[in-house]
């Protein structure tokens, strides 16, 4: 029996166990894929710019299409898309990984395939943030944000360095066979689930149940503060993923199993932050919680950008993981707890789309700026925007009045009155 103060909560319910074991495995191979695609390009090219322009393609969709994804997380059955989306993600995947085992793949087919896995996520994302809320009733919901934060960034931790040891071992080949594999286990746990049929949560013209979301969004004093310094964070700091194969190869004169350990370090620091936040039941001292976490992000980036030695590195990476995730998941809580369910889909994308989508102006400028100016003053430059942000943050989330908000705030009528097991 799990208790009603126990960080595992929501396993006590099946649809979202069998969601959570699912997507963990989908993780690992993905954060291989991810690891071995920046890896390969780099590899070919030697260019940090056309690591920016990748990450433009994976990110740039979401930005686009984000909101439009939202929409049909509040039309159609959850369920149904997401297994539509991680289909064809396994088909992404799949391509990549014969194209690379054949020794067909060319820069041009890395970046084709990567504006392809764009385009499905615009709508995986958003539906699927949505379908977690659907799996846990209301008060269960900071868990499951929490643990599905923390699978993902246990996988985080786990997948690349196994992708760097096995990129040296093999090549990047079997990291994208071991993707398409991961996708299989996915649609095995959503196809052993047993989703009610539910009526769709919104109707209308999908032009006018876009302006709805972006309106909530704009009225709410501490969604439009959350969402606008989320945006912030990912032009001006979450590009520093983009230029880890600069930092591995050039900065500390390594190789793929030393970046696939600096992508390891960053995933066991973001896991400590999921942890934390799978413990919270409450949005008490939320917004603290997150501008510290900005300011621990900005320190973690300058620590990466002066460093030159490897366990420091690791030091940095795991620093800047805890305080991306921190910010991003108590961002994520405070957001999914206020809105209400017939909205919840539009605010998922809307947030996905502005902390996630808008990473892809950070990365061609970073990918620019390291081809200039070197990798570590391009993220130093970041490291005291970031700093600038947080101080920004610290003064607008407070007067918006967030600090005060609970989950009580809600109307019952807007709660799920049960979970789907």
């Amino acid at each position: 029996m799990i208790s009603a103060d126990s960080p595992w909560r929501a396993l006590a319910h099946r649809n979202f166990s069998l969601f959570l074991v699912g997507r963990g495995v989908t993780l690992c191979g993905m954060w291989m894929q991810t690891m071995a695609q920046a890896w390969l390009l780099y590899r070919l090219t030697s260019s940090p710019f056309l690591l920016g322009v990748l990450e433009f393609l994976l990110r740039g969709p979401l930005l686009a299409f984000g909101l439009f994804g939202g929409v049909l997380a509040d039309r159609w059955p959850r369920h149904r898309l997401l297994f539509v989306a991680q289909s064809l993600l396994l088909v992404q995947a799949a391509l990549l990984a014969a194209l690379t085992l054949s020794g067909l793949i060319t820069v041009s087919w890395i970046l084709g395939l990567g504006l392809l896995f764009g385009l499905i996520s615009a709508v995986d994302v958003p539906v699927r943030q949505a379908f977690v809320t659907d799996l846990v009733p209301h008060e269960d919901i900071p868990s499951a944000i929490g643990l599905n934060s923390s699978i993902f960034n246990a996988t985080r931790m786990i997948g690349p360095s196994l992708a760097g040891l096995l990129v040296v071992a093999l090549g990047e080949g079997p990291c994208f066979l071991i993707g398409a594999v991961g996708f299989l286990v996915i649609l095995g746990s959503l196809a052993a689930m047993r989703i009610p049929a539910a009526p769709p949560t919104s109707h209308g013209p999908l032009l006018s149940q876009m302006r709805e979301g972006l309106r909530y969004a704009w009225q709410t004093p501490q969604a439009r503060a959350m969402i606008l310094m989320s945006a912030g964070l990912s032009v001006v700091a979450m590009p520093y993923s983009t230029l880890l194969p600069v930092f591995a190869r050039d900065v500390l004169q390594s190789n793929a199993a030393a970046m696939g350990w600096l992508m390891g370090a960053n995933g066991l620091g973001a896991l400590a932050a999921a942890l934390r936040h799978a413990r919270r039941r409450s949005m008490d001292g939320i917004v603290g919680s997150i501008i510290g976490a900005v300011f621990l992000f900005s320190l973690g980036l300058l620590l990466l950008a002066w460093s030159r030695h490897m366990i420091l590195s690791l030091f940095a990476l795991a620093a800047i993981g805890y305080g991306m995730v921190s910010s991003l998941a108590g961002g994520n809580i405070l957001l999914q707890m206020t809105a209400p369910e017939s909205l919840r889909g539009r605010v998922a994308s809307l947030y996905a789309t502005l902390s996630l989508g808008t990473t892809i102006f950070g990365s061609l400028l970073a990918g620019f700026g390291a081809s200039i100016v070197g990798a570590p003053l391009t993220v130093a430059i970041g490291a005291a925007l970031t700093c600038a942000l947080a101080l920004w943050g610290w003064g607008v989330l407070h007067g918006s009045g967030s600090s005060s908000q609970s989950s009580s705030a809600i109307p019952a009528t807007d709660r799920p009155s049960r979970p789907l097991d």
